[in-house]
């Protein structure tokens, strides 16, 4: 049975988690709508806007929810303590996640940026709704190991949320519901759109590309769109991208979720955006240099039923990539970093 069902029923189970009414101290206050603005070169919203319209204190909330580290069980983890932003929300350093009591997970953490446009979330594919995503680290035992019933409770019980609540979400209970409408609020308006590589795709100031950086674009647009496609840099589908499998761990990746033989060992093809700032990279954290990620393809791709078949051309593993090829694809990579989303004070803990 497929694993989003789980959490759907879940959530489902959890929306009258409580009976507690919100309490507001600003009984005057209207809330104000948050304009979302989709940039030029990006392609169309995936999100339902209208199911859960951002709004100020919508955002304000889901932003204290997401660093608020009591929501786990041992009150120490939250969303941010894995999700850094000057790491493009990833947990740079660390091959895989930590959670509670210092538990470490089986996945390398990664990145929260432009998630409006995508369609399924986690790396094997395990949410398809972004305001339902939250649930999976919120509970698993190697994360925060959240409950969502303590959860909600201690949020009717503190003065600041109930205000908070009340505001966001006017005569609505406090409940997992609205909690996760919060969440999903702040994660929505989470836009990374302006780095070097979108000023020089939209003609702006700031975005002329040296030659290396446009000889690494006509190299990427070769070898690498296929998968990391449009100026989000993924297709969101699931491959396997030839890695050895870890004996140690054996994650089956979106098998996991589908059970089909097919997608055994097939992951989410990630973003590429601010991929300077993300390391370490895959699934699994294995590579710490982009340049090991690059010679991964060119020489280290291993074959099996379900590798990609973009991968495995007339009996040929990987992709053919000179040294020279890897320099101009690393100068080009590097102008996909956006420090305007990295250091952007709406998105900042303090």
């Amino acid at each position: 049975m497929k694993i989003s069902y789980f959490i759907t029923l879940a959530f489902a189970l959890l929306l009258g988690c409580s009976d507690s009414d919100t309490v507001s101290n600003d009984s005057a206050y209207i809330d104000v709508p948050l304009a979302f603005n989709i940039p030029s070169n990006f392609p169309a919203l995936a999100y339902d806007l209208e199911t859960n319209p951002p709004t100020q204190m919508g955002f304000a909330l889901g932003k204290k929810l997401f660093y608020d580290g009591r929501l786990s069980s041992d009150g120490t983890i939250s969303c941010g303590f894995c999700h850094e932003q000057s790491s493009a929300f990833t947990h740079h350093g660390h091959t895989f996640s930590q959670g509670v009591n210092g538990a470490n997970g089986t996945r390398n953490t990664p990145s929260v940026q432009n998630l409006a446009f995508q369609n399924i979330f986690m790396y094997d594919g395990a949410s398809d709704h972004l305001d339902l995503q939250p649930i999976i680290p919120l509970t698993s035992a190697i994360e925060m190991d959240g409950n969502l019933g303590t959860i909600v409770a201690l949020l009717n019980s503190d003065p600041e949320y109930r205000r908070l609540f009340g505001l966001a979400f006017p005569n609505k209970p406090i409940n997992s519901e609205n909690m996760l409408k919060a969440l999903g609020q702040f994660m929505v308006m989470m836009v990374s759109s302006n780095s070097k590589f979108d000023k020089y795709r939209r003609n702006e100031n700031g975005g002329n590309l040296n030659q290396t950086e446009l000889q690494g674009y006509a190299v990427f647009n070769q070898k690498c769109a296929t998968c990391h496609a449009t100026d989000l840099f993924t297709d969101d589908s699931f491959r396997n991208n030839g890695l050895a499998v870890n004996p140690q761990l054996n994650d089956v990746g979106r098998h996991r979720v589908t059970e089909l033989e097919s997608d055994r060992y097939k992951f989410k093809v990630p973003s590429l955006r601010n991929v300077e700032k993300t390391a370490p990279y895959m699934h699994d954290g294995r590579f710490g240099t982009l340049e090991a990620v690059l010679n991964h393809y060119s020489d280290g791709v291993q074959n099996s039923a379900t590798l990609d078949p973009i991968l495995n051309q007339n009996g040929t593993l990987g992709i053919a990539l000179s040294s020279a090829e890897k320099t101009q694809l690393i100068a080009f990579l590097k102008t996909l970093t956006d420090n305007d989303y990295l250091n952007d004070s709406r998105f900042s803990e303090y």
